[in-house]
């Protein structure tokens, strides 16, 4: 017996990427064509930004959260993630008052930081993401170092995903310019780069990256199936 996977969905790009992730990886560990049971549920992205924009707080998000969390309650799950780095925010508002356990995202990337023994994470991500608590409580924890872009990188950023990524749009420019935002975390003693929007690990790789990436959607899917198969 597997446990049920739980997807509390948010934009659809990197939801996406968590699934498939799940049930190609899973194939060699279970057999052909197998996969653990997985359910998602998916509030519209523009419900969570509504919040957001107007600066309502992260209380509104926990809510959103929790709606999909008690659906799929309802449908069998026996844990929760969510592929989605920025409304991980809202945590506090919605662990004390979920149905079902969670791995968290940050978590799961300072533990495979700290499997490939990175000391300075530079942090990629929405300007809600870099300039809040989720992968700084995380990390600090861990005794992992971190770097934030700068304000303006925060915005190009942020405009790049929620234009382009969230879209299922990866330009020559965009690359471009992570690519030079990564550079600039490794002269600053950077040795590892968190890829911390859902959607950027479709935009970059390790292949095209100036330091080593780790794939905060694809590390939370492989963590996701390892807890999925434990006994």
């Amino acid at each position: 017996m597997t446990r049920h996977i739980g997807i509390v969905g948010c934009s659809a790009e990197g939801a996406a990427l968590c699934y498939r992730t799940i049930c190609l990886e899973a194939e060699p560990l279970m057999g052909k064509h197998a996969h653990p049971e997985v359910t998602m549920h998916t509030i519209a992205l523009s419900e969570y930004m509504k919040p957001i924009d107007a600066g309502a707080g992260w209380g509104p998000i926990g809510e959103l959260m929790l709606r999909s969390a008690h659906a799929l309650k309802r449908a069998g799950a026996d844990f929760l993630i969510c592929p989605d780095n920025t409304i991980h925010e809202a945590m506090p508002f919605v662990i004390t008052k979920s149905p079902l356990p969670w791995l968290h995202i940050a978590e799961e990337v300072g533990k495979e930081a700290g499997r490939r023994s990175f000391k300075k994470l530079g942090l990629t991500g929405t300007k809600f993401l870099v300039r809040g608590p989720v992968y700084p409580e995380k990390l600090e924890q861990l005794g992992i170092g971190y770097l934030r872009p700068t304000e303006a990188q925060q915005e190009r950023i942020n405009t790049i995903i929620f234009d382009e990524l969230v879209r299922g749009r990866q330009t020559a420019e965009a690359l471009a310019y992570l690519q030079q935002v990564i550079e600039q975390f490794k002269t600053q003693g950077c040795d590892a780069v968190v890829l911390g929007c859902t959607e950027i690990p479709l935009l970059i790789s390790d292949h095209e990256s100036p330091l080593p990436t780790i794939d905060s959607t694809r590390t939370l899917a492989r963590a996701a199936l390892r807890y999925a198969l434990e006994s």
